[in-house]
């Protein structure tokens, strides 16, 4: 791993230090364009983070230094954080944002004590910490703790990892969980440069979301690691993993981190990375991170992936041994540019980071697999898009726009197939409206003036009208830009997807439900996509024999692919198909996907009668697998275990 030269590093600090206060309007330019400076903060009324109690354009965090010990008997990590702020002369106090942080003592950069104070809790946000000022602070050093419930990190013992003789530690940041272990203004709009000093128990590893600043340290039982970001990033994308690790090269910018046990299976799942790396950079310009590695985490990480920078986190359940789920890994990727470069300044634009990200997934898969790969992705995105505006109330629901209100609710509710599958679906319609060569002119440039910035939907719109639209009135009407972000529903010019996409899928689904045997030669050359259309497609009510026929037919209660068995699990669920319980019940209580474990726990305990007793069963041996971001939700089923 290329480590950071002492020249680059300096140069870094000399030119952050020499940053002014910084507030950008809507459209302007920052102050400094290099990718040390300090972004800047939006000054409009939209970039405004209702999930901070920051108050960023009186005082602003811009550097965050770690130095933390990892204690896995207590659960904690604690040390201290040293904090870079900038700030207006007049301001008194520093705003932080702290959930159930342990903070021991504050000072400044001379070791002088600042008042401080947690103010009023509130059940999403966590609390204000407020620090008191002196005319001349620029610099808070907070020693404190985190508490053994942080909702951001799982703690995981031996047994519960692959190699069976060494705990387990990793966080997960977004959108709002960095708050439980780090001190600092945790908003996307407050994007920060870091550093950390790691120590550990001798004989694991830490590996972070940036490049490692120098080569560990082990003495006395302890082993030390360091790792700087030079360029700012939203204080989500701070990420931590601790194991017993091993790494393999993947090519000259990509690697893997997993344990042992696991290293060779992800290695070769994961071999097609440098051409994805190759294919995105044609597509967004150039990569600006210096690595991609990835590490593959114990199968209760709750997400299929997370774009931590330098480091992208990732599920098991994508390894299927056969390349099928790998978009996943596309798409976590192409977040080095959508979400990592230019960020949602506040979530309820959350649209901006994971719409681009899956429309540039489509197109990598296209790059690399060919379009009919791609145009199978992109109508189950819109297979998924549907089902999910009909969850949400339908087309004329408020939460189906692309710029959501989140006013008094926790980020995660716009965590939806809205700023995913709506979100490609814009870029889509406009990449056909415009043109590829010229839509793909326009987004690399959005990347090349918006690097390392906060950005907002209108932001985006401005940049649309200013860069592509040229002030086109009929391109204008044809695009419908307004109506894709505020109003909900979807436009009548949305592309839609291939009809032919699935034609021998969609016969097959047609003849078995007009009670046709399962079609065990198509099964056997469909790919993924096709696979998972069919069973979706099926009718959602099927007597036993029906299913029967497909379960013997397919070896569905048995069958490797993660992705194919949820949904082959859903339609067992919705059918009350007892054969698949005990498949059921291994897939609930060995992986702790929240995608998969979330809708399945509910669906059984929406069946009083007979799913209930099931969940009541699975959900307290599960449980222990599944992380905050899990289980917060379906302890509210009172299914026991919590």
């Amino acid at each position: 791993m290329k480590l950071w030269s002492r020249a680059v590093l300096v140069a870094a600090m000399v030119l952050t230090a020499s940053c002014r206060f910084v507030e950008q309007d809507n459209g302007a330019q920052p102050a400094s364009n290099g990718a040390a400076a300090i972004a800047p903060i939006l000054n409009t009324a939209d970039a405004r983070d209702i999930h901070s109690f920051a108050r960023p354009r009186e005082a602003r965090v811009h550097h965050v230094a770690l130095d933390l010990a990892v204690d896995f008997d207590a659960k904690r990590i604690g040390g201290t954080a040293t904090l870079d702020i900038q700030r207006r002369p007049e301001a008194k106090e520093i705003i932080l944002d702290d959930k159930g942080l342990e903070i021991e003592s504050i000072t400044d950069g001379e070791g002088e004590p600042l008042a401080w104070k947690v103010g009023a809790a509130d059940s999403n946000l966590g609390a204000p910490l407020a620090v008191a000022l002196r005319p001349d602070t620029e610099r808070l050093v907070i020693r404190y703790k985190s508490a053994p419930e942080a909702e951001a990190l799982q703690w995981l013992t031996p047994q519960q990892t692959a190699g069976k003789k060494q705990p387990y530690l990793f966080s997960q940041g977004q959108a709002i969980l960095n708050r439980t272990w780090i001190p600092t203004q945790d908003s996307p709009g407050i994007r920060q440069s870091w550093e950390a000093k790691i120590r550990v128990p001798a004989g694991l590893t830490a590996v972070m979301s940036a490049p490692r600043a120098a080569e560990p340290i082990t003495q006395g039982g302890e082993s030390l690691f360091e790792y700087r970001m030079a360029n700012s990033v939203p204080p989500y994308l701070i990420a931590i993993a601790v194991g017993d690790l091993a790494f393999k090269p993947l090519g000259p910018r990509s690697g893997v981190w997993t344990e042992p046990a696991m290293l060779d299976a992800a290695a070769t799942e994961l071999a097609d990375t440098e051409k994805m790396i190759d294919a995105a950079e044609k597509l967004f310009g150039p990569y600006l991170w210096e690595r991609y590695d990835m590490i593959v985490l114990p199968p209760s990480f709750p997400f299929g992936g997370m774009e931590n920078p330098n480091l992208t986190f990732l599920t098991p359940t994508f390894i299927a041994g056969d390349k099928s789920l790998v978009s996943l890994i596309a798409h976590e990727l192409a977040h080095s540019w959508s979400g990592n470069l230019a960020t949602n300044a506040t979530w309820a634009d959350f649209w901006l980071n994971e719409g681009m990200t899956t429309y540039a997934t489509y197109r990598i898969g296209e790059a690399i697999y060919g379009p009919k790969y791609a145009a199978q992705q992109y109508a189950l995105g819109v297979d998924s898009l549907n089902e999910e505006i009909g969850t949400l109330g339908g087309a004329r629901a408020p939460d189906t726009r692309l710029h959501i209100d989140l006013k008094g609710r926790s980020p995660d509710h716009g965590l939806t197939e809205i700023a995913y599958e709506k979100g490609a679906a814009f870029l889509r319609t406009i990449e056909a409206t415009v043109g590829r060569e010229r839509f793909d002119a326009w987004l690399k440039g959005w990347f090349e003036r918006h690097r390392f910035e906060p950005v907002t939907s209108a932001i985006f719109l401005a940049d649309i009208r200013k860069h592509l639209v040229k002030g086109d009135a009929a391109l204008e009407r044809k695009l419908m830009l307004d109506e894709w972000v505020y109003q909900p529903g979807l436009p009548p010019n949305m592309v839609r997807p291939d009809r032919l996409a699935f034609t021998d899928v969609d016969r097959s689904v047609a003849g078995f439900a007009r009670g046709a045997a399962p079609d065990t030669a198509a099964w056997s050359r469909w790919n993924t996509a096709e696979r998972l259309r069919f069973l979706s497609k099926l009718p959602r009510k099927l007597p036993k024999a029906r299913l029967d026929a497909l379960n013997q037919a397919f070896g569905l209660n048995g069958v490797g692919n993660m992705e194919v068995r949820f949904a082959w699990l859903e339609l067992a669920v919705g059918n009350r198909y007892d054969p698949a319980v005990p498949s059921l019940e291994q897939f609930l209580t060995t992986q702790g996907r929240r995608k998969f474990v979330r809708p399945l726990i509910k669906a059984l305990a929406e069946d009083s009668s007979w799913g209930r007793p099931i969940a009541a069963r699975i959900y307290p041996r599960g449980r222990p697998l599944y992380h905050p971001l899990v289980t917060g939700e379906l302890d509210e089923l009172k299914l026991g275990g919590g």
